[in-house]
């Protein structure tokens, strides 16, 4: 099978170094804060053009990587940074009715946008989003397109329509493949992600960006946003401020029986 196409899922997410906070109805609050494209999918968009150019230099295939998101108006940074990074074109699903949404109701709109687009021979997300952490929508996706999935690579290889990834675990490592299409999930062990070039930046200003809405991919509004959420925060508490460290002294050989102490007090060991 010759891969021609590849859609990578990026998501935008509040900055973990800003004061982030919920709204009222206990929902992420991503438009009151600052934003940016999810590090942890800038290793997705990275294996994606990596692919694209390992294949296209052997090869000779022409790869398109296509940017996929799903989020406010704010949301078109996250595809804009994919595309600064290399990719080709973006795709922004945009509805107010999304708003709320949890990963069942994400990973509708993101299969059916990428019906809408059509079905790529790869799907490439990453490890998790850095908001919410569930890492289940590379599988719930597969699932609705009804495609196999090799999930959590921290090696990628392909050849021809094979995939073939490296899983480490807590206690061994699996290598697991697959045959395209399919969707892949890569951790942050994959390779580094690329900084923007200034090539890229001026380049990405060029590249189309497509913006759908619910009716443009055949979502009712019913299907997605908080009411149709499976789950539900339910209880949210602000951060505590941050107090000063404990202090560990070494006046009588006793310093690391007292830092074991504390350390375990804290279940850090």
């Amino acid at each position: 099978m010759t891969l021609s196409n590849i859609v990578v899922l990026v998501k935008y997410v509040p900055d973990a170094t800003g004061d982030r906070k919920f709204e009222a109805d206990n929902t992420v609050d991503r438009v009151g804060v600052d934003g940016l494209l999810s590090e942890l999918d800038e290793y997705a968009v990275e294996q994606a053009l990596q692919i694209k150019e390992k294949r296209s230099g052997e090869g000779g295939e022409e790869i398109t990587v296509t940017a996929l998101t799903v989020g406010p108006a704010e949301a078109e940074a996250a595809v804009r940074k994919a595309l600064q990074m290399g990719a080709d074109k973006a795709v922004h699903v945009q509805d107010d009715a999304i708003a709320g949404s949890d990963a069942v109701a994400t990973s509708l709109v993101l299969a059916k946008a990428i019906e809408k687009i059509g079905v790529p021979e790869l799907i490439i997300g990453g490890l998790a989003s850095t908001d919410a952490g569930m890492s289940v929508v590379p599988a719930m996706l597969a699932e609705r397109l009804n495609l196999p999935q090799v999930t959590l690579a921290a090696v990628v290889e392909t050849q021809g329509d094979q995939v073939r990834i490296k899983r480490d675990g807590d206690t061994a490592t699996e290598v697991i493949g697959g045959t395209l299409p399919l969707v892949l999930s890569v951790t942050d062990q994959s390779g580094e992600a690329r900084y923007p070039s200034f090539k890229g930046i001026m380049a990405a200003k060029k590249k189309p960006l497509d913006a759908l809405s619910l009716a443009d991919i055949g979502v009712d509004a019913s299907e997605v946003g908080l009411d149709a959420a499976w789950t539900q925060v339910e209880e949210t508490s602000a951060r505590p401020p941050r107090t000063a460290g404990e202090i560990v002294k070494d006046e009588d050989g006793s310093g690391a029986t007292a830092l074991v102490e504390f350390l375990a007090s804290k279940k850090f060991i």
